[in-house]
């Protein structure tokens, strides 16, 4: 077995959260649903802070799921006034960061009020490469793959592409996440444990951690917690008889 190394620079390139519990944590208060997410909202900053400030490189939150447009339109506008909100407040602060801003997700059936500055907050941002924020918008991992899928296939129908030839590779090379690492860390908050269609295909090796924690109360002392128990795991890979792998540094 690989000697593990100290579990204090054991940090995951990239995390993954997906952000759960607004609506139960305001509706345990008496509060409404919008109150939660406003909370939650809150939170985004403090979590991407610290995350940088602990060496992880790319961080990707699942902010509004391809499934989501189900609720309640109420509920939904408020969701992207937010995002707005959110945006635009903390923008500056993180292009001093070097904070690099991308998205996942069909944008087109956004309202033009989030979709412009994000795309606008994306092409700006373009050069900063200390950090990767992803934002996870009208996604769903599924929907990704079906759309992948239809690229190759129109490659090979137009006699560009050899199917005989595709690997992993090739698909992952038309996957939203092109260019950025497989999440090493998938947290989900609230105590769920599923991944709701989140990053399915990336995260096949991803070490999965599940917070009791609702999204609006999950700070930096509840990132560290998952953080840790991330870096007390060996990561296996699908290998057995003792082919052991630590848990992956940022530099691995």
């Amino acid at each position: 077995m690989t000697a593990p190394s100290d579990p204090a620079s054991r940090v995951p390139a990239h995390v993954g959260i997906i952000m759960d519990g607004n609506g139960r944590w305001a509706e345990r208060r008496g509060l409404p649903r919008l109150e939660g997410h406003r909370r939650g909202a809150e939170r985004l900053i403090e979590v991407v802070d610290a995350a940088i400030d602990r060496g992880v490189r790319c961080l990707t939150l699942y902010a509004f799921s391809a499934e989501n447009w189900r609720r309640p339109a109420e509920e939904v506008g408020g969701l992207f006034k937010l995002g707005e909100w959110v945006l635009r407040l903390h923008l500056h602060r993180l292009s001093k960061r070097k904070v690099r801003f991308r998205t996942i997700g069909d944008l087109g059936a956004m309202p033009d009020f989030i979709r412009v500055p994000i795309q606008e907050a994306v092409a700006s941002s373009r050069d900063n490469t200390a950090f990767d924020l992803v934002i996870a918008l009208n996604y769903g991992s599924r929907q990704e793959t079906v759309r992948a899928a239809k690229s190759l296939a129109a490659d090979a129908a137009a006699g560009t592409l050899d199917p005989a030839s595709i690997t992993w590779e090739t698909l992952a090379g038309r996957l939203e996440t092109a260019g950025l690492p497989d999440p090493d860390l998938i947290i989900r908050t609230s105590g769920e444990c599923r991944l709701s269609n989140f990053l399915l295909l990336q995260a096949a090796y991803a070490e999965i951690v599940i917070s009791p924690t609702f999204w609006p109360d999950f700070g930096k002392e509840a990132l560290e917690a998952a953080l840790a128990e991330y870096a007390g795991r060996e990561r296996r890979f699908g290998m057995t008889g003792g082919q052991v792998r630590p848990a992956a540094s940022p530099s691995a």
